[in-house]
């Protein structure tokens, strides 16, 4: 693969990455549970794209 064809898999690695460290730290930072729950379904969706290791950790 040549480096133009991979330029849109990196960019879509780097932003999911991205994303997923700012939805962390919002979930680090929540105090309220409505929230924590909330942010825990956002990550759980964001974790079904490409299943391996989980977003969170789980107790």
């Amino acid at each position: 693969m040549s480096a133009p064809s991979r330029r849109p898999e990196i960019r879509r690695r780097r932003t999911r990455a991205e994303k997923v460290a700012k939805l962390r730290k919002r979930l680090a930072t929540a105090s309220a549970s409505n929230d924590k729950d909330r942010l825990t379904a956002k990550l759980n969706r964001v974790g079904l794209v490409s299943p391996g290791n989980p977003l969170i950790k789980s107790a």
